[in-house]
C-alpha cells in the first residue's frame, strides 16, 4: 500500500539557504559552483571516502540532491564526544585524507568554486570544516558535510580553522573549561600528518579569523542580522588572543 505525498524536512541553523531531507536524500539550493562541488564529491567517494554526501543530481526545482550523512552533528554532541581525543584525532585524519584525494583538483580550470583561491594551493579546502559541519553516530565520527564554500588552498588553512574548533579556541565553544589546548593542538597536528608546525597553525588562525570577520560582518550588512556582529566581535577577540599565545602556554580565555 503506497502512502501519501512525502513531505520535505527543513534543517535549521546555519547561517546559508534552507535545506530540506527527503528520506535518504538532502535538497539544497544550487549555484554556479555546484558542478565544481559535485566533482569534489565523487572525486573523494572515488577514493574511497564514504564520509562525504554522493551527488544525486538536481530536483524538479533546481536544488541539487545529496545523500545524507547520518549522526547527529558533532557541535551539538555531548560534550564527552565533542572533546573526545579519538574524535579530535578522527576529524584530523579525515581532513588529511579528503585533502590527498582532492589535490588533483586544484588546477582544473574549468572548475568554478564559491570561495576565492588561497595561495599556495595545495588541495581542495573544504573551508569550514567544523564541528558544526561533522557528524557523529555515537562517539564515532560518520561524516563531514557542507563542501558549498570549498575552493583550492593551502592544507594548512582547514587545519587551522579545524583546530579553532575543535581543539578549541572560539570563545563560544561549551563545556571546554580545563582542556588543554596546547597538548590537543599537537595532537591535532599529529595525526593530520605532513610536518605542518604548531605555529604556523595558530598564525593561520589569525588570518583565518580576520578573514571570517570581514565575511560576518558584510553579512550583517545584507542581512541586517545583528548576531553577525556579535559573531565578527567575538572573532576579533578569539584573533588578538591568539596573536599573543605561544603553543607551549596555557590558553586562557
Amino acid at each position: 500500500m503506497s502512502g501519501g505525498p512525502v513531505s520535505d524536512e527543513v534543517f535549521t541553523g546555519g547561517n546559508s539557504t534552507p535545506v530540506f531531507r527527503r528520506g535518504d536524500a538532502v535538497h539544497r539550493e544550487a549555484g554556479a559552483w555546484t558542478p565544481a562541488v559535485h566533482r569534489l564529491l565523487r572525486t573523494l567517494r572515488d577514493a574511497g571516502i564514504e564520509q562525504v554526501p554522493e551527488p544525486l543530481g538536481f530536483d524538479d526545482r533546481g536544488r541539487e540532491i545529496l545523500s545524507f550523512v547520518p549522526g547527529e552533528t558533532l557541535a551539538d554532541a555531548a560534550p564527552g564526544v565533542l572533546w573526545s581525543e579519538d574524535i579530535l584525532r578522527s576529524a584530523a585524519f579525515l581532513l588529511r585524507r579528503i585533502h590527498d584525494a582532492s589535490a588533483r583538483l586544484v588546477d582544473d580550470g574549468s572548475l568554478a568554486w564559491r570561495s576565492a583561491r588561497h595561495e599556495p594551493a595545495q588541495v581542495i579546502c573544504h573551508n569550514d570544516f567544523a564541528t558544526y559541519n561533522l557528524t557523529v553516530v555515537g562517539d564515532t565520527l560518520s561524516g563531514a558535510i557542507d563542501f558549498d564554500f570549498a575552493s583550492p588552498g593551502p592544507r594548512v588553512w582547514d587545519l587551522a580553522y579545524l583546530a579553532y574548533r575543535i581543539v578549541p579556541f572560539a570563545e563560544d565553544s561549551p563545556d571546554a573549561a580545563g582542556l588543554d589546548r596546547a597538548q590537543r593542538l599537537d595532537e591535532l597536528i599529529a595525526a593530520y600528518g605532513d610536518g605542518i608546525e604548531a605555529a604556523d597553525v595558530v598564525a593561520t588562525m589569525v588570518r583565518r579569523l580576520d578573514d571570517l570577520r570581514e565575511f560576518t560582518l558584510a553579512r550583517e550588512a545584507a542581512t541586517g542580522r545583528s548576531e553577525f556582529g556579535d559573531h565578527a566581535a567575538m572573532y576579533e577577540r578569539d584573533a588578538a588572543r591568539l596573536t599573543t599565545w605561544e603553543p607551549r602556554e596555557p590558553y586562557s580565555r
